[in-house]
């Protein structure tokens, strides 16, 4: 493409007008490297053209690579004999929780629809066998990662465990609630789609029976005998004593719990046996809200 520019005729000017304007005429032809003045003898003198440079090209951006497809983790087949998981035993053989004291609210959980196998990793060993229901109590767990549609979940009946499930033979369930014990502060808080809905002082285990820290969950309610517990039903926890030996003979297989306590002076204290005492008006208020699988963060 070409650019033509009119220029300035010198012709009729004084001499000194001549010269300040052919200056200007210099002093422009040499800051556009692009004009090139023609002759007075060709075709069109008087006349200045100015030839568009081509702007310089850009490299090409290099294609990024592309991430290969990752393989999908098949399960293996799981041997018939494999424990099932259950309310007195701890199954053996899985990885410990990655943050076991976050306080990060876990806002999905699963319900299994059939027996299912639980692996030690994504497409790892079959470890033991996971039932819908535990003594009676529906089995929702909450899920802590998920990996190439692998769900990892918190195991009951172990302290700080992680199981994972296939992508296949579970339904979701949604978990709004979280509960967090503080065991320094002895307090109880209860929050609901990240939002504080109460805190309350508590009781909690003592030195020789502490109250187990990390990420544990709700496993269902049970009925409780006796004047202390208000006559409210408990709610069992997945976590167990980290110390069996340290409690009675009759309470070394039991779960942690949180349940009523009608004695008012035990409350703000370390001084159970590893169960979170509430007030019971505040036990009517948990049992009203608090569903299976909803993820009870201890911490100190």
């Amino acid at each position: 493409m070409i650019f033509r520019v009119v220029a300035v005729s010198l012709a009729g000017m004084p001499s000194a007008r001549k010269a300040a304007t052919a200056g200007l005429l210099l002093l422009a032809l040499a800051a556009t490297p692009a004009l090139a003045q023609l002759t007075d003898d060709e075709p069109g003198a008087g006349v200045f053209a100015a030839r568009q440079i081509p702007a310089a090209q850009q490299p090409k951006p290099k294609p990024k690579p592309q991430p290969h497809p990752q393989p999908r983790l098949v399960p293996k087949a799981a041997p018939r004999n494999l424990p099932i998981v259950n309310y007195w035993d701890e199954p053996q053989g899985f990885q410990p929780d990655k943050t076991p004291r976050s306080t990060i609210p876990v806002r999905d959980g699963l319900h299994p629809e059939r027996r299912l196998a639980v692996y030690d990793a994504p497409g790892g060993v079959p470890r033991a066998f996971l039932d819908p229901t535990i003594s009676g109590l529906p089995v929702t767990v909450p899920i802590v990662e998920r990996r190439q549609g692998w769900a990892a979940v918190l195991l009951p009946s172990v302290n700080r465990r992680v199981g994972w499930l296939p992508p296949h033979g579970w339904k979701p369930r949604t978990l709004p609630d979280q509960l967090i014990v503080d065991l320094s502060e002895r307090r109880l808080t209860w929050r609901r789609g990240g939002r504080e809905h109460g805190a309350w002082t508590v009781a909690v285990g003592s030195s020789r029976t502490p109250t187990p820290l990390g990420r544990t969950f709700v496993m269902g309610r049970t009925i409780t005998h006796g004047h202390a517990y208000a006559g409210l039903d408990a709610i069992v926890l997945g976590a167990v004593p980290d110390d069996r030996d340290a409690l009675s003979a009759s309470l070394r297989n039991g779960h942690t719990a949180i349940h009523a306590w009608r004695d008012e002076s035990a409350f703000g204290r370390s001084v159970s046996n590893g169960c979170v005492r509430m007030p019971p008006k505040v036990q009517r208020t948990l049992l009203g809200h608090i569903g299976p699988g909803t993820v009870v963060h201890v911490v100190e």
